[in-house]
């Protein structure tokens, strides 16, 4: 596994066509409840705001979704596996800068992004957006972000300028953003509420806004890596090895792995985070028997926060946040 995804295998997830823009001719508009509205080009971020760089791993509020569909379905959403994750380096003016460049007057409670491209799955279509609490973007992590592991971002990234919310959903890093809005209140974005988690009981199109959870800050939670499900192995010690994420300013603790379905738990080698905002790779060797085996992981963050067990404690209706126990199941014979 890499600490930084390259650039060919980083997931992409989008909700419109993808926009190939003119640098040349595109600007970012800052306004809202500000002094100083601001009109910005590329030539204008670059020289003005000094380049800062994080490394953040990114997460689609789906990741594992297709687990969640096994249990009991969801029609309409996308089936993603554990790879909606990814981990980059990113270079760009800090939020923060902008923001005071352009001068927050005393009632900015919320920053809010559009984006560029144009979703037909809104209601009614419109530019991607959505908003960070007005603390989250003003504090050093949230970039405007031009460059992409050391190299110009991708158009299908985001280019030529995409927000980078460390620790949260990747759906509050908008891509193609062209304009910022401070104001009093969340984003009235399609995709501000439809990022959230419903009952079980709900039906996701005849709900309201205020019905749901909105995400934000993403929970604790790790995947098996290797061996993958399915995986037919020779009995005998065997090495297990994954990654674990505990969003927002957390950090992970401790991760613990069952070679028996949760009979007897066993602390895996942790690796220490680089900064709050990005995953960190464990690995544990263990004797494995003959037969099925289903092994378990469970991650705990710097808060004593641990993953549910089960997937119905998080099945929803859309989809999101399944944060449950990682389960790979695996034969081993000789």
């Amino acid at each position: 596994m890499h600490q930084v995804t390259p650039l060919d295998t980083f997931y992409g997830r989008n909700h419109g066509p993808i926009p190939h823009i003119d640098a040349a001719l595109w600007r970012l508009r800052v306004d809202g409840l500000v002094d100083r509205p601001l009109e910005l080009s590329m030539e204008d971020l670059q020289g003005r705001f000094r380049e800062r760089t994080v490394v953040a791993t990114l997460q689609c509020a789906g990741n594992r979704r297709a687990e969640l569909m096994r249990f009991r379905d969801i029609p309409g959403q996308v089936p993603w596996g554990p790879g909606a994750v990814s981990t980059a380096r990113w270079s760009g003016a800090s939020l923060a800068d902008v923001l005071a460049e352009a001068g927050l007057q005393a009632e900015a409670a919320h920053v809010a992004f559009i984006g560029t491209d144009v979703s037909q799955g809104a209601e009614p279509p419109q530019p991607f957006g959505g908003s960070i609490p007005a603390a989250k973007a003003t504090s050093s992590e949230v970039l405007l972000a031009w460059a992409m592991n050391d190299q110009a971002l991708p158009a299908a990234h985001g280019a030529p300028l995409r927000v980078v919310v460390p620790g949260w959903i990747g759906a509050r890093s908008v891509k193609w953003v062209q304009r910022i809005t401070v104001q009093t209140v969340p984003s009235e974005n399609y995709f501000q509420t439809e990022y959230s988690v419903l009952p079980a009981e709900a039906e996701p199109e005849q709900t309201e806004a205020t019905d749901g959870i909105t995400l934000g800050p993403i929970a604790i939670h790790c995947t098996i890596v290797r061996p993958g499900e399915g995986a037919r192995l020779h009995p005998g010690a065997t090495e297990i090895t994954g990654f674990a994420f505990a969003g927002d300013d957390r950090t992970v603790a401790r991760v613990d792995v069952s070679p028996d379905g949760g009979s007897s738990w066993v602390h895996a080698d942790l690796d220490a985070p680089e900064n709050p905002w990005t995953w960190q790779h464990w690995r544990i060797t263990l004797a494995l028997p003959a037969g099925a085996t289903e092994l378990l992981a469970r991650a705990w963050d710097s808060t004593a926060a641990v993953q549910p067990e089960s997937l119905a404690t998080v099945w929803n209706p859309r989809g999101y946040s399944n944060n449950s126990w990682a389960r790979v199941r695996v034969t081993c014979s000789h």
